[in-house]
This record gives structure tokens, sequence and C-alpha cells, in this order.
């Protein structure tokens, strides 16, 4: 019975050290935004991605700051949604 217990703690314990997702925030530098629709397109274009928790858009900065979980989601998959939906963008140095 002592050896079952041990080896469950030593499994629990062997899980709960496993990378844990974490929040992440960017800035994206985004092209083709030229009137004020175009935020809104690039905004839903973001958050229609899994994982992105809020996206920002500014059209006058021309840019997209998004909060996102990087266990669902990264860049390659912020940029290629934009990208989709008519705005390129990368990643503001």
């Amino acid at each position: 019975m002592k050896r079952l217990l041990f080896a469950a703690v030593l499994a629990a314990g062997a899980l709960s050290t496993g990378a844990q997702a974490a929040e992440r925030t960017i800035t994206l530098k985004v092209k083709n935004m030229t009137c004020p629709a175009c935020p809104f397109i690039v905004k839903k274009s973001l958050t229609r991605v899994d994982g992105v928790k809020k996206a920002s858009v500014s059209l006058e900065q021309k840019s997209a700051v998004v909060i996102y979980d990087d266990a669902k989601a990264d860049i390659a998959a912020l940029t290629a949604a934009t990208a989709a939906a008519g705005f390129p963008s990368e990643l503001s140095n």
C-alpha cells in the first residue's frame, strides 16, 4: 500500500512540473489600414484565433495589441489571421 501511495504522489508531482501556458502580450504592425472600418475587421480576425483573450487595434498607430494564451496561439497564427483578412502584419519591435 505504501508503494502505491508513493507512486501516486510521484506521478502527481511529475504532472505538475510540465510546461504551463503563459499569457503573452504583443504588438503587431498592421498594413493596409486606411479607413475607420479597418480596425474592426483586424480585431475580428484576431479574436477568432483560438487562445486570443483580447485585441486592441489602432488605425492611427497602424498597430494591434494582442493578449493571448501561448499554449493555444502563436505569432504565426495571429499574423496569418490578419493577412487572411487583407491586412498583413508583423511583430513590432
